[in-house]
Parts: C-alpha cells; sequence; structure tokens
C-alpha cells in the first residue's frame, strides 16, 4: 500500500488512505503518503472509497481484495455507481478469475457486461 500511495503521490495524484480503525491499531497505518482517514469498519470503507473515487483500480491481493472487487461490481449492476472498475494484472495474477467470470456469463450465472 505504501509502494503505490508513494508513487501516485510523486506522480501529482492527490492520495487518500482510507483504513478501518482496527488495523490502524496494527502496523497499517500510516503507510500512505497524503491524507489517511480512518473509519470505524470495512464496510464503512468501501462506502467512503465509493464516494472519494472517481474510479477503481485492483492490484493483485488477497481475500479483502476480492471481496472489494466484487462488492464494487455488484454496486454497478445495482445502479448505486457507475464509475469503472479496472485489475491490473499483474503477471496474469488476475486471469483464472477473469476466465471463471467468462464461464458464469456464457451459463448466465452473471451478465455478460460484468
Amino acid at each position: 500500500m505504501g509502494c503505490v500511495s508513494t508513487a501516485s503521490h510523486v506522480g501529482g495524484s492527490q492520495v487518500l488512505g482510507i483504513i478501518p480503525t482496527v488495523l490502524a491499531e496494527g502496523n497499517f497505518a500510516r503507510k500512505t503518503v497524503g491524507e489517511e482517514l480512518q473509519i470505524p469498519t470495512i464496510q464503512d470503507r468501501i462506502w467512503k472509497m465509493l464516494d472519494n473515487s472517481d474510479t477503481f483500480i485492483a492490484l493483485p491481493g488477497g481475500i479483502d481484495t476480492f471481496e472489494e472487487i466484487f462488492q464494487i461490481t455488484s454496486w454497478t449492476q445495482l445502479n448505486i455507481h457507475h464509475k469503472p472498475i479496472g485489475l491490473l494484472n499483474v503477471d496474469s495474477f488476475f486471469n483464472k478469475l477473469l476466465s471463471f467470470l467468462d464461464q458464469a456469463g456464457e451459463i448466465n450465472f452473471i451478465p455478460h457486461s460484468t
């Protein structure tokens, strides 16, 4: 997280780190160059990200990253937002996920636009 926020800041972008209090109490806080906002819960974090973002770009990550990808994507289907969503597919990290989503679309479990 710290490397991405530093590179973004150096490149001239505004950086806002949004972190739940429970993680701020650990060693995750203050790794953002720029403004850091501590909020009560993970769910509050996603809403705050929605309020403060123009687009969403997911980098390779763990289960929490997948949760955020799917939540933000499902919100487009529910017309909660219409902001662009992208995956930074470093070293083909998301290829199998994309194949799974293609298959789910082919058998009509999800819309092809997802």
